[in-house]
């Protein structure tokens, strides 16, 4: 196996935004639950799409920094303050991840929750990458 292989067992339609498993063989990096804030630890929007997108910038500097890349997540675990924020900036949200991300073959889990550690974050995603052997 070259590259990261969505699962899709048979009869099951292809999901829509992720992928339901996801097979790879290579070194592996875990990355920490990633908030919407600056490297700094500053937040600059209390806006859901704008700390997603920050977020996910922040997802992929810490798999730079392992020397991976966004097409070498294999699981991404999002944590949300609000499903009705998260639902309602559906669009931005996907734009984001379209450019930030760009591949779709991810096992993914989204969970509401009521509340992060850090009083004003709204999501925190962390993430799994398998980088092939």
């Amino acid at each position: 196996m070259k590259k990261n292989e969505a699962l899709l067992p048979d009869g099951w339609p292809r999901p829509k935004g992720y992928a339901n498993g996801v097979a790879a063989r290579g070194r592996q990096l875990f990355v920490a639950g990633q908030v919407g804030w600056s490297p700094e630890g500053v937040f600059a929007s209390d806006d859901f799409a704008a700390q997603t997108r920050q977020a996910l910038e922040n997802v992929v500097a810490v798999l730079r920094a392992g020397g991976a890349k966004p097409e070498h997540i294999v699981r991404m675990t999002w944590y949300v303050t609000s499903k009705r924020e998260y639902l309602a900036a559906g669009r931005a949200i996907g734009a984001a991840f379209r450019e930030i991300i760009g591949v779709y073959d991810i096992a993914m889990t989204a969970v509401e929750v009521t509340a992060l550690m850090e009083d004003r974050a709204k999501v925190e995603i962390e993430v799994t990458a398998v980088v092939p052997d």
